[in-house]
């Protein structure tokens, strides 16, 4: 028997006096399924006269927030739930990029209509509280018992480069193989370059869900190598060897996270791109973000699991600054760094406070300097 909180019900009685049927629709149901407690509600409402009218009912129970009138959508806070309120529609490419639709709201819909303008069968599937009936017109329960990922309708789905990566992201998070259909429409959409389309802000959205919801993020990179996405991200390009262990120790991590997911995403991205140069490393990161911040701290990882590999560079106090040595425990591991080498992590972190070193007889700012760095390196001889 299909479950949600039995506070909604109030409501739906209240939208069954004026003939307003609601449908449970997207990952809650979905969710359901995979067995997964799910806090994102969608409700879509069906026969309501107006996007006006449906504001007016809910107002009884809390105050709605409109937030997408041109898309039919409206957000109740009900206790602890957010629930989104929406009404059918039908989507039209007008023009390139993620945002180039024109929305059709059309309440009157059935709801096979309205659901094949979704992207994957396992989002297209509806449970409507009134009949307690599992609405599925294109087989979504089958496909999640078959843990396969399939689209709806190959002319809609091309409309939107994102859901690329957004299947990128549902077979790892679920755990998906990717129909056949959908690798093959994929690559076309590669070839065609449509992830020029999309703006950072999209792209690194994308990943950072994969991240951070997957157990296992390998297998959305994976899923991007298998349908030529690589051209698109070329510096994620590397030997087959390289690859395999980039993916490894991705899901090494993910397998234990941090507390802080911010902390999270910056050690994910520093192991993809282990095997990047400088050069490299900047171009992915500014296809995700133009934090500049975030791309000196992956290249600060990046130099402390070099000098403890082969001691080749020099250690900075400046390098480490910004990293905590919990955080560079997770990322080493996660690297299989031994154990010997491990050691010496406690110590990285200087055992000296700058501040407290008295400069009135130092003539230079560069004599200083040195004498910070003298002593910063002797440390880790005073631990041995």
């Amino acid at each position: 028997m299909f479950e949600y909180p039995n506070k909604l019900n109030i409501i739906f009685d209240k939208l069954n006096k004026y003939d307003i049927k609601p449908i449970f629709v997207g990952g809650f149901v979905r969710d359901f399924f995979l067995k997964i407690n799910s806090k994102d509600i969608d409700i879509e409402l069906y026969n309501a006269k107006s996007f006006e009218q449906i504001a007016e009912i809910l107002k009884e129970f809390a105050n709605p927030n409109i937030i997408g009138k041109s898309f039919g959508v409206l957000k109740l806070k009900v206790d602890d739930l957010d629930i989104d309120f929406s009404l059918p529609r039908l989507d039209s490419k007008i023009s390139k990029g993620h945002k180039g639709f024109e929305v059709t709201i059309n309440s009157t819909l059935d709801f096979k209509t309205a659901a094949s303008r979704r992207d994957f069968t396992i989002n297209a599937i509806g449970f409507d509280p009134h009949t307690k009936k599992i609405i599925d017109p294109f087989n979504g329960v089958d496909d999640l018992k078959n843990k396969i990922l399939k689209i709806i309708n190959p002319k809609t789905f091309i409309e939107d480069p994102l859901r690329v990566l957004r299947a990128m992201g549902f077979c790892a998070r679920f755990e998906l193989k990717c129909d056949k259909n959908l690798i093959f429409i994929c690559k076309e959409m590669i070839e065609q370059n449509m992830l020029d389309e999309l703006p950072q802000s999209r792209i690194y959205n994308e990943f950072k869900k994969l991240f951070l919801k997957s157990k296992k993020p390998s297998i959305g990179l994976d899923f991007l190598n298998q349908i030529g996405a690589l051209s698109f991200f070329y510096e994620l390009k590397m030997d087959s060897e390289s690859w395999i262990n980039t993916l490894n120790s991705i899901d090494r991590f993910c397998a234990n996270k941090l507390k802080d997911d911010k902390t999270n995403i910056t050690i994910v991205l520093a192991l993809l791109c282990y095997e990047l140069d400088d050069k490299n490393i900047d171009t992915f990161i500014y296809k995700l973000t133009n934090k500049r911040k975030l791309t000196r701290v992956i290249k600060s990882f990046h130099h402390v699991a070099k000098y403890l590999q082969n001691k080749s560079t020099k250690l900075l106090y400046k390098i480490t600054k910004n990293i905590s040595t919990e955080e560079l425990s997770a990322f080493l591991n996660a690297l299989n760094i031994s154990k010997e080498k491990m050691e010496i992590v406690p110590f990285i972190k200087p055992a000296i406070d700058a501040k407290k070193i008295p400069i009135e007889n130092i003539k230079e700012p560069k004599d200083y300097s040195k004498i910070l760095q003298t002593i910063y390196e002797q440390q880790f001889f005073w631990n041995k």
